[in-house]
């Protein structure tokens, strides 16, 4: 008789393609895994996966497993949760993909009264510049400007929306002067952010109602919004970074805004999670403290 997470495991790695993906999702040792699923199709006397060196692929009876207990699973898995959300406290790991700004915005509003109404589960939040794949990266649930969320996923408004500015020392200001069009500033000083794609993040306008994006060259390319923001401060340059992240520094007057006039309008965010039948009790808790705070 194979338990679940027999079961799991495969679907794992038909999921990810990938028995190192399929591992540090599950939080195993991809040679651990590798044996389970041996095993399994030992005591199945059928093969599974297709195993070369660069790949692993389900093989036609592997398909027909997989199409047919994913589903079981799912429900199984449902009644789980719905078993444990009886009782007095929940429990459990949520993981969600998100990027660092959103991460910090969000700290207050969101996620500490989660962990204050639900403070058994343990709450992972991992923060990346790009843009990933939440099903197959092994998260319950990603946030993300709303534009970028993807068609086939439920999406909620987290009532939370940001926006970019352009700031500068004084010191900046006093030598090179305050530029009073985006066209001015291919005579300025820009620092330059590299995104994690290895891209210069382009500074966008909004310019005769159309939103047009440049990137200026200038004397630095940083990676890290701390490093950028102290170099700005030391008078290095104009930095193009999120509002919200430099309302302190400009309330200080360490920082002043520039061309404040020209900048697009704010960017909503969104909680993003796949649209299947089974939503993690930890996930559904999480929305439902979405929708009852104020961002």
């Amino acid at each position: 008789m194979s338990s679940l997470s027999d079961i799991e495991a495969v679907l794992a790695v038909a999921r990810y393609s990938s028995f190192r993906s399929a591992a540090t999702a599950l939080g195993v040792s991809r040679s651990a895994l590798s044996h389970a699923v041996a095993a399994f199709e030992r005591r199945l006397d059928v093969r599974l996966f297709h195993r070369t060196t660069r790949s692993v692929a389900l093989t036609e009876a592997g398909r027909r497993f997989v199409e047919g207990v994913g589903p079981a699973l799912e429900e199984i898995k449902a009644c789980i949760d719905t078993v444990s959300a009886t009782r007095p406290e929940l429990g459990g790991t949520l993981r969600i993909n998100t990027f660092a700004p959103a991460a910090r915005w969000l700290l207050q509003p969101l996620f500490l009264p989660y962990l204050h109404r639900h403070p058994a589960v343990h709450l992972d939040i991992v923060t990346d510049g790009r843009f990933v794949d939440i099903v197959k990266e092994g998260f319950d649930a990603g946030i993300r400007p709303s534009a970028a969320v993807p068609l086939d996923m439920i999406a909620l408004d987290l009532g939370h929306a940001f926006r970019f500015s352009v700031v500068a020392a004084p010191s900046y200001l006093a030598r090179y002067g305050m530029p009073t069009h985006p066209d001015h500033l291919s005579a300025h000083r820009c620092i330059c952010n590299r995104l994690p794609s290895g891209r210069i993040s382009p500074w966008r306008f909004s310019i005769g109602g159309n939103v047009t994006e440049s990137i200026y060259v200038g004397p630095m390319t940083l990676d890290d919004l701390p490093v950028i923001l102290d170099a700005t401060k030391a008078g290095i340059g104009l930095a193009y970074v999120p509002a919200e992240d430099v309302a302190d520094a400009i309330g200080t007057g360490s920082l002043h805004p520039v061309l404040a006039e020209w900048m697009p309008e704010s960017v909503p965010l969104s909680l993003y999670y796949p649209g299947r039948r089974h939503v993690p009790a930890t996930l559904r808790a999480f929305v439902d403290v979405c929708r009852t705070r104020t961002v």
